[in-house]
């Protein structure tokens, strides 16, 4: 009796066993369909770092999984200044300045011809190109006026000196004809510079030496604006 009992229940088990085999028809129980090699490529996340998904042509470096273009490959310069306000060159760096008593040496002459004048000249003896703006301001002694400029020998362009270079102005003294008032003999002689506007402070002032005698002077005085040639601060 215990023996066909044993008997039944292992058949039972038997039959079990060769059902659940069946299920999936293979003999194997089906664990659920596997996913495509591309569709679990296409479902991991792209690094940190590179645009996900993207192929261009380079490498993007950095940016913490940016979706920026892809990078080519060449990378694009921009020109550094050469300190003359143009970029790309390669110059020594050196912006130009204004000229004054500081960077250059100021000498005058007096001339017999034009009459009762005399040159101003003012060499560049710094290592900068130094821009000489307007015209100078004359100052003999303790004299409590500005001479005032020719109008007509307004140059087109600012004189510019290169290191070494020379500019010039040319001064009336006073009248050929004796019109003028006050006439007077200076000892001493300051020459101002201006800035990059009318009456501005340009820098350092310069005293050139005059004559033993002094040089003498009306109320005819005049100067010219600063010339890059000497002819034309003569010719006026």
């Amino acid at each position: 009796m215990r023996t066909a009992r044993r008997v039944r229940l292992l058949a039972a088990a038997v039959a079990a066993l060769a059902l659940t085999a069946c299920q999936n028809g293979t003999g194997t129980r089906d664990e659920g369909a596997s996913l495509p090699p591309s569709a679990a490529t296409a479902s991991t996340p792209a690094p940190s770092g590179t645009p996900g998904g993207d192929t261009g042509t380079g490498t993007a470096t950095g940016g913490g999984g940016s979706s920026a273009a892809p990078v080519s490959g060449t990378a694009t310069r921009t020109p550094k200044s050469n300190g003359n306000g143009n970029g790309g060159g390669s110059g020594s760096g050196s912006a130009a300045v204004l000229c004054n008593g500081s960077n250059t040496a100021v000498t005058v002459q007096p001339l017999s011809r034009p009459l009762n004048h005399m040159l101003i000249t003012v060499r560049n003896t710094g290592t900068r190109t130094c821009h000489l703006t307007y015209y100078p301001v004359l100052r003999f002694d303790e004299m409590q006026w500005v001479p005032r400029p020719a109008e007509e020998t307004h140059p087109q362009a600012v004189t510019t000196l290169a290191p070494g270079e020379s500019g010039y102005a040319g001064v009336l003294l006073s009248a050929a004809d004796g019109s003028g008032d006050g006439g007077t003999t200076g000892r001493r002689l300051t020459v101002a510079f201006q800035g990059t506007t009318p009456n501005s402070d340009g820098g350092a002032s310069a005293t050139p030496s005059l004559p033993a005698k002094g040089m003498y002077y009306d109320s005819s005085l005049q100067v010219t604006y600063w010339q890059q040639d000497r002819g034309d601060a003569l010719d006026w």
